[in-house]
């Protein structure tokens, strides 16, 4: 699989996180990007696409993020789920790992954090 053909599903209800990881995944050669405002919005796109990696904010206005990861997971244990917040807590670095998350990263991140983070669920996937 090459990073052309990695898909990625951004679920946050800021536009701006949306928008600055899109950016840096399209830098980092990863074109099939979608996005999504709310939870729900989430869902259906997920459902559709089976993405290969999804980063999902833990606080969207319709539903609480770590109850979205465990539908997620519930559709495929393939899908590598990176949680997304600004509020880093040790709670939600345990419930979010406990529910199946790949990984966890706190606002504000740098596109070198993103990039690692993509490279791990990479190679994760082609093993």
């Amino acid at each position: 699989m090459t990073r052309q053909q990695y898909s990625v599903l951004i679920i946050d209800d800021a536009y701006t996180v949306r928008e600055y990881l899109r950016q840096t995944l399209m830098h980092l050669g990863i074109t099939q990007v979608h996005e999504a405002s709310s939870g729900n919005k989430g869902l259906a796109t997920f459902t559709q696409h089976q993405h290969d990696l999804v980063f999902l904010d833990i606080e969207l206005p319709d539903i609480n993020g770590q109850q979205l990861l465990q539908q997620i997971k519930s559709h495929t244990d393939r899908t590598h789920v990176v949680m997304v917040t600004a509020h880093n807590s040790v709670d939600n670095v345990q419930q979010s790992i406990a529910a199946g998350a790949s990984g966890f990263i706190a606002k504000p991140f740098s596109p070198l954090k993103i990039k690692n983070i993509v490279e791990r669920c990479l190679a994760a996937k082609l093993n």
